[in-house]
């Protein structure tokens, strides 16, 4: 792993805040999208107050999976800190047939970059997510860990990744050593300190902004 050998990295993990279909069990009989819920409005709070902790954080690149929630989420931050959003497909939902009987239909980039102007319309995802994923340990978690190996090799400085329960586990997996158990509770944080190659778990579900 490229890393830089003169001062340790901070990669920061945050699960999306909470959704509207977790507070609301009718949304997804009125959704066009029921596969991909918007944050609910405590949601969006939280989302608010994640950037607010992250503001001083000295974050260089913010990187969400493409789900509305984990957009909504970055796109918080990145109000915070003045920093653009990349879309990474690699940091996307688990694709579980049994959550999503088909694809799970999305907004293009171009239709979230209207509506969130932070977005980089430009980035391209260095992972991606693939429909079906059967199984979360063998699938989901390999990918969403390539991808985040991948984002720390080619971009430098503190980032920041937002996705999914699954694939924040996944990532962390991918930048430190074993399994540790993980708390990946919404808008909580996870972070780790990248020096010389190696990954050292600082903060496991921290969630003091949110109280």
């Amino acid at each position: 792993m490229n890393t830089n050998h003169d001062s340790p990295r901070s990669i920061w993990l945050a699960r999306h805040g909470n959704r509207i279909d977790f507070i609301d069990s009718t949304w997804r009989e009125r959704a066009e999208r029921p596969h991909d819920p918007p944050l609910s409005p405590d949601g969006i709070i939280q989302a608010r107050k994640l950037g607010l902790r992250l503001k001083s954080a000295g974050l260089n690149h913010i990187f969400s999976s493409p789900f509305l929630r984990t957009v909504q989420t970055a796109v918080q931050v990145a109000e915070a800190t003045g920093l653009p959003v990349k879309l990474e497909k690699g940091l996307g939902e688990f694709l579980n047939p049994i959550w999503f009987p088909t694809a799970p239909k999305l907004l293009s980039v171009d239709e979230l970059a209207r509506q969130f102007p932070c977005i980089d319309t430009r980035y391209v995802s260095r992972g991606d997510a693939v429909y079906p994923e059967h199984d979360e340990i063998n699938d989901c978690w390999p990918r969403a860990a390539q991808t985040a190996r991948r984002l720390v090799q080619q971009f430098p400085g503190n980032l920041l990744l937002v996705g999914h329960g699954a694939t924040v586990a996944g990532a962390t997996y991918g930048l430190v050593e074993g399994y540790p158990e993980l708390h990946c509770g919404l808008c909580c944080l996870i972070q780790i300190e990248l020096r010389d190659g190696k990954g050292k778990l600082v903060l496991n579900g921290d969630d003091c902004h949110l109280r």
